[in-house]
């Protein structure tokens, strides 16, 4: 690999380049470079004039955009995880047709030979048995699945998508850096990617035209169809995920929704006489076809990894059986291993009759004695790799100290085939965006995608770009954590109009029925919904009690205060007082605590982890503008630095009220009213009732103070103005409990709610457990009669201290919990009803 620097970069006009010339950009472009002097200028020309402010504001839409559509990546450091947010690059990787063709070719042919490869070593193995590939090599190696032996696939189409990781060179060279043969993650964020700098540099994109990524979406859809056992029956395809705690999570929301899929997790699958199927509320509805996100040995607990809670118990058996169709194929992944790299220039020979058109980093399996030789004499000079462990790490003998390196060796000679050599690959440069310097150069490394269209092998024109901290290659594993860069593939001048592929004539079937809503699904849509009311229900009540803490002291005030307090204490909020005196501060204290401690049971910072999570395992189920609001709650409940917390507080609820108010308006407005919407509108119902049977039973229990909360209990349930209305006097108890507790027109009171969770149980699904939904409703419909019979006397009744309101209001609460149980065993469990 040369050092040689490529040719200089024509000069140029144009603010932007005459900073860039002032930084040193261009000279170091000019020897380290992706793109030719030609390809950079064609960039810099459409967005010369835009000048450093505006690209500052350019880069903080694309950052906003985004955080916006709730692109993140789960990374795991130090035992712990959490999403970072996805960052993109102001510019992109722009790379010429003529360079693109090269790599275009070679990366067809790269997975062409890959999937013969697969097709003998999981079928005849005649490779092995001919000397091409050491037995070593695939039989001591984890990712070879034995299993999977002989496992028909159909078609011979073990890749249905495949990725390469490549490097390029100061001169202008590229390298395979790594295979991904088993689930490559990044073309969803590749077209965030795209999608988002469509947005923030439309000039340079209409100049430029780069080739669209999106067509091979829609190609890719369409393959998928035929890896079924029948394709003519528009088989029903799902996306197999490990969930949202993996890395690409995001990704896998994404690619369901562009394609129509539906996105499971093992737990929504199971196996029945050898066939898979997906478990829904209105039971087993058949899945044909699966494009796994899972890796290889987490798929199948049974005949696998015995450990894995990803995968789904029978999916080998139900492939072997011809009955499901799986791309990438099981035991793709065995080829990720680095040791085959220095095999395929051998095996392109003999399987394809051609040289490797796209080589591989220089590679060295030490399994070998003449290799191993070679790598002991050289070591100070090379990296080492685990050869069967992709996430090891490298390394470095040159760092190592004397009795390092002693042991290094020795377990070269012990365990010779566990160890890969590569010689160090330098990676040329590419701009890269910087506020303070208007442009910078860091080295790179790009991910190209190819996909089976059914008929052959396509790549995706464009990539995921990734800027990465070292100048040389260290690590075979390509994380997708860090900044990355859209790739432009500019189109060839020459040619005619872009081809474009046109799907089947035939109009596709809707992937999604009604019905296909996982149990899983429905319990997040469940909680979600109670989640969000239940943070809502506390910012109403902190927001009011705040308000409170600011007015005078009188003794009145005084009074509310130690009732709201006791009101709180008893909505298991706040702790209870244990000493009497100086209410003010202590309630101020615990409000404080509720709103901004972390590790508080039930305060808001653990609602507002929970509502993450849930509504991000249901990503791919909510349009744009209800995830934004969605992913703009804990942002904007975070506390602002350097302002005081009882004043940030108060922002803090105004906001979070807005915000979650902007949710429910997307949920009733936009949602098709299907299971999800029924079950978050159930779990929104659910908790509203049982926040407002226990707020008025805290009232009436209140000890004669129950006159000083009847004011607070209406602000609380946003409520005042409909007792104005109707009253046009100060509230008493009896008009107050006919507002929140009678009022079937009133969407905050009890019989609302109740109202709500009838018509919703009339209209779920029963054909899976008609006893238990039977149950279900028979307990509904005992709620509604009790609410009948709670009427005005009753309440005028408690004034005087009867306490038959407040024990019915308590029956309420016990009957709307045990609701919540019998939904969660009917519906999410799927076990007969336990709840007498």
């Amino acid at each position: 690999m040369s050092d040689s620097a490529e040719p200089p970069l024509p000069p140029a006009s144009g603010n932007l380049t005459q900073v860039a010339a002032r930084s040193g950009l261009l000279a170091r472009c000019q020897q380290q470079s992706i793109t030719s002097g030609a390809d950079w200028q064609s960039f810099l020309a459409p967005i010369r004039e835009l000048g450093r402010e505006e690209l500052s504001l350019r880069a903080d839409n694309a950052r906003r955009a985004l955080a916006e559509h709730g692109v993140s990546c789960y990374v795991h450091r130090n035992g712990n995880g959490g999403d970072e947010p996805w960052q993109l690059d102001l510019f992109p990787l722009v790379i010429g047709p003529g360079e693109w063709r090269e790599l275009e070719a070679g990366l067809v042919q790269r997975a062409r030979l890959l999937n013969l490869v697969l097709g003998d070593l999981y079928g005849t193995q005649r490779l092995v048995r001919d000397g091409f590939v050491p037995a070593p090599l695939v039989f001591a190696n984890p990712g070879y699945l034995r299993a999977c032996q002989a496992l028909e696939v159909k078609g011979g189409n073990y890749l249905q998508v495949y990725a390469a990781d490549l490097g390029r060179s100061p001169d202008g060279r590229w390298w395979v850096v790594a295979d991904r043969t088993q689930a490559p993650p990044g073309l969803g964020f590749a077209m965030e990617n795209r999608s988002v700098l469509w947005r923030v540099l439309p000039e340079a994109m209409r100049t430029l035209q780069p080739r669209p990524v999106l067509d091979t979406s829609v190609i890719r859809r369409d393959a998928l169809r035929r890896f079924a056992p029948d394709p003519a029956d528009n088989p029903s395809i799902v996306l197999l995920t490990p969930g949202p705690r993996n890395e690409a999570y995001f990704e896998h929301a994404y690619l369901s929704r562009l394609l129509g899929l539906t996105l499971v997790e093992g737990d929504d699958l199971t196996v029945r006489n050898r066939r898979l199927f997906i478990k829904t509320l209105d039971g087993l509805r058949p899945a044909e076809v699966v494009l796994r996100r899972v890796n290889d040995a987490f798929c199948d607990p049974l005949e696998l990894r015995g450990d894995s809670l990803l995968g789904v118990p029978g999916l080998v058996e139900a492939s072997r059986a011809g009955h499901v169709g799986i791309g990438n194929a099981l035991g793709a992944g065995l080829l990720e291993s680095p040791a085959f790299l220095p095999f395929l220039p051998g095996l392109c020979r003999h399987l394809l009759d051609q040289e490797l058109a796209l080589p591989s980093l220089a590679t060295w399996w030490c399994g070998q004695g003449r290799e191993q030789a070679y790598v002991r004499e050289r070591l100070d000079k090379l990296i080492l790799h685990p050869a069967f462990n992709l996430a090891g790490a490298p390394i470095v003998p040159a760092d190592l100290d004397p009795a390092e390196r002693v042991a290094l060796l020795e377990q070269l000679r012990v365990r010779p085939h566990e160890f890969v050599a590569q010689e160090p690959l330098q990676l040329s440069r590419v701009p890269v965006w910087s506020p303070a310097a208007e442009a910078d150069s860091r080295p790179f490394m790009l991910r190209v995608f190819v996909v089976h269209d059914g008929t052959g092998f396509t790549v995706v024109p464009g990539g995921l770009g990734r800027v990465v901290e070292c100048d040389r290659v260290c690590s075979c594993a390509l994380s997708l954590s860090g900044l990355s860069k859209d790739v432009w593939v500019l189109a060839d001048q020459a040619s005619s109009t872009p081809q474009t592929y046109t799907p089947t004539p035939s109009p596709p079937a809707l992937e999604r029925a009604p019905s296909d809503l996982p149990s899983r699904t429905a319990d997040n849509f469940f909680w979600l919904g109670r989640y969000t009311e239940r943070i809502e229900q506390i910012a109403r009540a902190a927001r009011h009690v705040l308000r409170c803490l600011g007015e005078d002291s009188l003794t009145t005030g005084q009074r509310r205060l130690a009732a709201l307090e006791r009101v709180m204490a008893r909505l298991r909020w706040i702790s209870p007082a244990t000493a009497t005196g100086a209410t003010r501060d202590r309630l101020q204290k615990e409000i404080l605590l509720l709103l901004f401690q972390e590790e508080r049971g039930g305060g808001v910072r653990q609602l507002l982890k929970r509502i993450h999570l849930a509504a991000f395992c249901l990503r791919d189920r909510f349009s744009a503008d209800t995830w934004r609001i969605l992913n703009r709650i804990d942002p904007d409940a975070r506390r602002r630095p350097g302002r005081l917390p009882l004043a940030d507080a108060s922002g803090l609820l105004h906001t979070l009220v807005l915000d979650l108010a902007a949710f429910s308006g997307m949920e009733m407005e936009n949602m098709t009213r299907g299971h999800g919407w029924t079950f978050l509108d159930l779990g929104r119902r659910l908790e509203r009732g049982l926040f407002m049977a226990g707020l008025m039973e805290a009232v009436l229990r209140a000890d004669g103070e129950g006159e000083l909360l009847l004011e607070p209990a209406l602000e609380i349930a946003d409520s005042v103005m409909t007792h104005r209305r109707r009253y046009f006097s100060e509230p008493r108890l009896a008009t107050v409990v006919e507002v929140l507790v009678q009022d079937a027109s009133n969407p905050r009171s009890l019989a609302f709610q109740i109202a709500s969770l009838k018509a919703h149980a009339a209209t779920l699904p029963a054909a899976t457990n008609p006893e238990g939904v039977a149950v279900l409703r028979d307990r509904i419909h005992r709620l509604d009669a009790q609410i009948c019979l709670f009427d005005q006397p009753a309440a005028e009744e408690g004034l005087l201290g009867i306490p038959a309101p407040a024990d019915a209001l308590s029956g309420f609460t016990t009957g709307l919990a045990q609701l919540s149980e019998l939904i969660t065993q009917v519906y999410f469990s799927h076990v007969s009803p336990q709840v007498s």
